[in-house]
């Protein structure tokens, strides 16, 4: 791997946008001095589910990916991506991909993970570039999902992560009830944090770090806020890491806090019918009566971010120190 590109990623033009909705079900596509081999642009992978009922093709998917690179790539820049494939659409079981296979173009960034076990996955995909983030698209990419720690550093973490993962029976209300006090906690300690829905179900905070910190240091930070807060609502929460054992209730999980685990990109694509996205929102959304964990898609994302811009963008930019709980 060469020294990461830090540039900022131009949007695809118009004309870029206007060939790829003209190629027919296949061909070559190009973008930004990449000729990427497209297949199968016209194959449904998202059958639709709302009042709309519309439908998105691989093609739209591609044109979505083209669209919001220049806000997205700064999250997947530096950092393996675990790709989560659906290449048969999401009403089709999808499985995760780590390793880069052997048709890959050459053009694409490339990690090795040195320390990698005999089994395990060694060659990883940086995406770096808005060509790379089509192609992974064009690969039937729905979801991406890149390492929380950068390729220099693996064991440093560059976000404590927050995930407010609700349980079979938890209400979005109660959820909404969890993010708020985990604001109110934050801002008590004077830390910066960003949250996000995360186009499912849950709301994910991810509170930038400062270098040098280790995976055991985020948890534990996390888990003491997180066990703090959760002994307010006990009613809401259980500890077990088995979901059959937690009762439908909500989990704060801070074991994300580890190597090598992921938590789903800004404005990546969610594998659900309506083809929801995982968007930033301010803490005041929070109380927005119409706030849902998918009221954004794919469709309606990028007016969205024309609209507000890049609100995880201090995730990037404000590093901080963790201060005693």
């Amino acid at each position: 791997m060469t020294s990461p590109n830090t540039a900022p990623v131009q949007p695809a033009t118009s004309d870029e946008l206007a060939a790829l909705a003209e190629l027919p079900a296949k061909g070559d596509w190009e973008v930004q001095g990449r000729t990427l081999k497209l297949t199968n642009l016209d194959k449904v992978l998202f059958p639709g589910g709302d009042s709309t009922n519309t439908a998105y093709t691989k093609r739209d998917l591609i044109a979505y990916y083209a669209t919001v690179a220049p806000v997205m790539v700064p999250y997947l820049r530096d950092r393996a991506l675990n790709m989560h494939r659906f290449p048969d659409g999401v009403d089709r079981p999808g499985f995760w991909h780590k390793a880069v296979p052997t048709h890959a173009p050459d053009w694409i960034t490339t990690w090795e993970f040195e320390r990698a076990t005999r089994g395990t996955t060694r060659w990883y995909f940086v995406v770096d570039s808005l060509p790379a983030l089509a192609w992974m698209a064009n690969f039937g990419v729905i979801e991406m999902h890149p390492w929380t720690s950068p390729c220099e550093t693996p064991d440093q973490p560059s976000y404590a992560l927050i995930d407010l993962d609700p349980g079979e029976t938890t209400t979005f209300d109660e959820l909404l009830l969890l993010a708020r006090l985990h604001r109110t906690a934050l801002d008590h300690l004077g830390v910066r944090a960003q949250p996000k829905v995360t186009g499912k179900r849950g709301i994910q905070i991810w509170v930038p770090v400062q270098p040098g910190l280790t995976f055991e240091d985020t948890r534990t930070w996390v888990e003491g806020l997180s066990r703090a807060i959760g002994s307010m609502v006990p009613d809401l929460i259980s500890w077990s890491w088995e979901t059959g054992r937690r009762k439908g209730l909500a989990r704060l999980d801070y074991t994300q806090n580890a190597h090598n685990k992921t938590l789903v990109a800004p404005y990546s694509v969610r594998a659900s019918p309506r083809a929801p996205v995982s968007m930033p929102i301010t803490w005041d959304e929070l109380d927005d009566p119409d706030l849902a964990p998918d009221r954004w898609t794919m469709a309606t994302a990028p007016d969205r971010i024309d609209e507000v811009g890049d609100l995880f963008a201090p995730v990037l930019s404000e590093p901080q120190a963790l201060p005693p709980l």
